[in-house]
């Protein structure tokens, strides 16, 4: 089956205007694509509004979520209209688990993201370390900007946990970022094999949605099975 429609769900700290590069490149080879803009207020909250792009589509669907959002698919995914996942970089929680549960007991000698402690319920990442943790291979300007340019994200969405993963149910994807300080490459792999997903590598930080829009492409017009 081939995929024409084609859903981004962005991750914490950032809104879906980084998918722009991928959007681009797809949309140039006649994918429909569409970017989810999720208030990262709770899990429940982002799947409903990433429930409503999906209705809106008008065949099968490829859903795609870079970090955090990649509990919001595994949740999300099991709409009717999704007919496969693609996870870049991204969680991929199994029934009963959250982000917050898979970060909770981190690898020794595993990168700890430099996430402020919570302020009105809401996380920041630390402004100075953004660029290292987050977008070491994006342009010093740029990932000033994303720093500065954070979204609150709220700790409830870390709490939300998955009642049936979709990846259970829909073939999956992944890219592994191997230079990820966000999410360890070791953690990815391990979800992404429990997962059961066709797993491509690349070198690249957290942000490679951004940095290598090209690599992230391939990955998805592999997946709609182009």
């Amino acid at each position: 089956m081939t995929i024409r429609n084609v859903v981004l769900v962005h991750g914490g700290f950032v809104d879906g205007s980084g998918w722009q590069g991928v959007y681009d490149l797809l949309v140039e080879d006649g994918y429909h694509v569409s970017i989810v803009q999720n208030p990262t207020l709770s899990l429940a909250d982002d799947v409903a509004v990433t429930n409503r792009v999906l209705d809106s589509q008008d065949g099968p669907t490829l859903l795609v979520g870079h970090s955090y959002g990649g509990a919001v698919i595994t949740e999300a995914g099991t709409h009717e209209k999704v007919a496969a996942l693609g996870y870049i970089a991204a969680f991929a929680p199994d029934k009963g688990e959250s982000v917050g549960t898979l970060v909770s007991d981190p690898a020794p000698g595993a990168p700890v993201p430099p996430i402020l402690p919570p302020a009105d319920g809401f996380l920041f990442l630390d402004r100075d370390k953004f660029a290292d943790s987050f977008a070491a291979d994006l342009p010093k300007n740029l990932a000033a900007f994303m720093a500065d340019a954070q979204v609150p994200w709220g700790v409830d969405a870390l709490g939300g946990a998955i009642s049936e993963p979709a990846w259970r149910v829909k073939p999956s994807w992944y890219l592994v970022a191997t230079d990820d300080r966000m999410i360890p490459p070791p953690a990815q792999r391990a979800m992404s094999e429990r997962a059961g997903a066709t797993v491509v590598e690349a070198a690249g930080s957290h942000a490679i949605y951004v940095s290598q829009p090209q690599v992230v492409a391939d990955l998805i017009k592999q997946a709609a099975g182009n």
